[in-house]
């Protein structure tokens, strides 16, 4: 196991606590090594989802698709439409 630091809001640092104070969380580091481990999971399930996405409708964006896409994104975002975390 290799140790790093990592900073978080202090409304989350203190929902970590919270969490392991109420036994809900073995430690702050148990926490966070759960959390990274979903996360990792989530994005290697959400890149197995595109990928086969992609193989069902043709392979890859071409470029004129990629430039159509981020105009169409970028308008979202500028206007205050775009979803994410």
């Amino acid at each position: 196991m290799r140790k790093i630091t990592v900073s978080v809001d202090e409304r989350q640092a203190e929902e970590i606590r919270g969490l392991v104070a109420s036994g809900r969380a073995a430690s702050v580091s148990a926490f966070v090594r759960r959390a990274v481990g979903t996360a990792l999971r989530d994005a290697a399930e959400w890149t197995e989802m595109i990928e086969e996405a992609l193989r069902q409708t043709g392979g890859p964006l071409t470029r004129k698709e990629r430039a159509w896409a981020d105009r169409l994104l970028a308008g979202r975002a500028r206007r205050g439409t775009a979803t994410g975390a």
